[in-house]
Parts: C-alpha cells; structure tokens; sequence
C-alpha cells in the first residue's frame, strides 16, 4: 500500500488540474473587469483564485535565471551550456562570452529533493572571478527504469567523469550533501594519478562524520533501522511518468516533511501572500512567489542513492572509519597530495553542525599543513553558508582567494 502512495498523489494531482486551470482562468476574466466594480471584493478574490492556481507542486526545474556579471571594469552575459550529460545529469557551464580566462570550477549541488538552481545565488556569486560549471541533476522520475540505477557510486562516477570533462587544474566545491562523494571523487583520482584530479577541494557544511555533534537530522537518520526508510519513504514513479516504475524518494514527501517542521510559517506566508495580492503590492508579493516557485520545485532522489547516503554516511560512518569503498575499492583519503582542501563550517548550522565537515582535514593525513584552510562563520546557519550577505562579503573572499592561491 505505501508503495502506491505516488500513484495516488499523481492520481489527485492530474484529477484536481482542471480546478487550477479554472481558478487561473476566472482570475484572468476578473482582470478584465470595468472600472468601477466593487474593487475590494473582486480584488480579494483575484487572489484567492490566484492562489489556488498555485496550490501545486512542479516537478520541472526553474531557470538559473543568471544575471550579466562584472568581471573586473566589464560586464559580461552569461550563457548556460551542456558541456556533458548523462541520463541522470547535465555538465552545466555558464559561458561568459569574451570574459578572461579564469579559474575553472566544478560546484557540486546536493541531490536533496531540490533542483540544483537552489544554488543560483552561489553561481552567481561565483562567476564573478571563477569559469563555473555545476552538476544539474535530472528528475528521477523523468529517467525510464532502462537507463539504469543511481546509487553513491554512480555519484561519485559523475563527479570523476564531470572533472575528466572540465580538464586539468580545476576546482571543486562541494554543497552539503555531496561532500561524502566529492572527497572520495577526489581520493580515487589521487590514487590513479588522473590529469584531471582537483587542484583544489572546498567542502562547505558538508556531514564527513556525522558522529560530532549530531543534529536533529542525523538523529532521525539513525533512530530507525534502514529497513523502515525502505518501507516507509520509498515508492514508485507513477505510470503517467517516464520513469514510471523507478524506486524513488518522491519529492512530495519530502517537501511535506519540510512544511510541517515551519508550518505556522508557511501558513503565515501565504497569508501575507493574499493580503499582498488583494492590495495590489505587487513587489512584496513577488517576493514571496519567488520564494515559494523554488520551495515548491521538488526532484525525487534515486532510492539507491537515498538508502546507500543513510546507511554509508549517517548511519555507518563509513568514510571516517576508512570502510568506505568504491566500486569495492577502498576509498583511501590518505592518498590526497598536492591538492588545497578548504572546509567551511556554518557557527548557527542545525543540518550540519561545527565539526562534522572539519573532520575532512584529518582524514587527509597527506595534504600538507599549508594547504589546509578551515573558515567557521560566525553568525549563519545552514543555508548561510553558501547564500546571502555573509557569503557574499565574508566567505566567498576567503574561497576566492584560496583557489587562486591553488591555481
């Protein structure tokens, strides 16, 4: 039964569209009323139409929607091009035709129930002084069963092949979540002596061991046995899906998980949001849609790869306990030389508390002490780390600085 439960969801949402489409049609008719009419009544339900318009979730990716950058005195456009892709990813590069040569970097997003465009703030803070490229993941349940399984390695594999791909003398920053795969990415190629291998690695807010300090979230991780995440959380792609019958973690459950952790906020938003509507603040309006455009653009993860990063990284350990593998290959940290490693920690992080993305720096017994940076930022949380004033102005210099110190 808990196994059909996206079924049903997809059912509902196909079934109710018609109500969304009605809702957005009948607003637009209001719009078109004469003046004259009872302005406050109609206004009042031009939002509350406008509102139940948007009362879905999508599970299409939003746009980057990445501003000209300035580079130095000039101002340069930025163009999105697929360097590479797979069927579960894109080498996504944002081009700035004519810019400088500059620092290539691979920013590595998390595969988190959010689309990589999380992150446009990070590109777009980025691309002022680095040629950036990004790991833009597809859609789970837009990929059919043929194409294959998506498990840690698999992760991992893409990172490889993605750096293969930017060539030589490129960075890489790793997100959260995928700090786990981005250092072994980065062990693996160490140890094979690739030409491609990082010249730099920046692990930011990323759970290396879990064990220091666990938050709420590694709690959760580790109250239940795998078996119950098995049971309870995975399900399969509706048929109405090109990946129809794929094991994933739908998007929908997570995003439900997310809500009711803030309900009485999110409640309060689109309270304010209505208000803003029926009073025709337009500017405070969009801001909360923007908000909520991304909040509500959801991707299901991969079950393999969501069972795998609960047992190997919150459950096991097993990349501080030198157990994980590879492709049965012992992913050996002490094998990373001549490579800068930066970590970067959040002081208010309730995801990935103080400590846990530090404990990269022992385990690479073999970068030398020079190489190393560590930067905990007082004052952020979680999403502090890579996004907002702190990140732009304190943060972002100190990476900046140590790429190019590692170029």
């Amino acid at each position: 039964m808990q196994a059909t439960l996206y079924q049903a969801y997809q059912n509902a949402v196909d079934f109710t569209a018609p109500w969304r489409s009605g809702a957005a049609s009948a607003r637009a008719a209001i719009q078109l009323l004469p003046g004259g009419m009872p302005d406050k009544m109609f206004s009042r339900l031009a939002a509350a139409l406008e509102l139940i318009s948007r009362s879905s979730l999508t599970y299409r990716r939003p746009d980057y929607e990445i501003k000209p950058v300035l580079v130095g005195n000039s101002k340069f456009s930025v163009t999105e091009e697929v360097a590479f892709a797979t069927a579960f990813g894109s080498l996504l590069h944002f081009r700035k035709e004519g810019a400088p040569t500059q620092p290539k970097v691979l920013l590595v997003a998390p595969m988190s129930g959010h689309f990589a465009t999380l992150l446009r703030g990070t590109v777009q803070t980025l691309l002022q002084d680095l040629d950036v490229y990004i790991t833009d993941w597809h859609n789970p349940r837009d990929i059919p069963v043929g194409a294959g399984k998506f498990g840690l390695d698999e992760y991992t594999e893409h990172l490889i092949t993605f750096m293969d791909k930017i060539g030589p003398g490129s960075h890489m920053i790793a997100i959260c979540q995928p700090s786990v795969s981005a250092l072994a990415a980065c062990a693996i190629m160490s140890e094979d002596n690739h030409p491609a291998r990082p010249a730099s690695l920046t692990l930011m807010a990323g759970p290396i061991d879990t064990r220091i300090s666990p938050t709420k979230v590694n709690e959760f991780a580790t109250s239940k046995p795998l078996q119950w995440f098995e049971d309870n959380l995975i399900n399969y792609v509706p048929v109405q899906c090109k990946g129809a019958f794929r094991k994933v973690y739908p998007g929908f459950i997570q995003v439900l998980a997310f809500v009711s952790m803030n309900l009485e906020r999110h409640v309060k938003s689109h309270s304010d949001l209505l208000e803003h509507l029926a009073k025709g603040e337009t500017e405070k309006a969009d801001t909360i849609k923007a908000f909520y455009d991304e909040y509500f653009a959801v991707m299901d993860l991969p079950a393999d790869f969501y069972i795998e990063t609960i047992r190997a990284v919150f459950q096991d350990h097993l990349l501080p306990q030198g157990r994980l593998t590879y492709k049965d290959r012992p992913v050996n940290c002490g094998s990373i030389k001549r490579m800068g490693l930066m970590t970067i920690e959040g002081e208010k992080d309730d995801i990935c508390s103080i400590g846990q993305t530090l404990a990269a720096q022992d385990l690479c017994t073999s970068v030398r002490a020079y190489r190393k940076v560590h930067h905990m930022q007082a004052g952020v949380g979680h999403y502090g780390v890579f996004n907002g004033k702190r990140w732009n102005n304190e943060i972002y210099p100190l990476l900046r600085d140590f790429i190019h110190v590692n170029s």
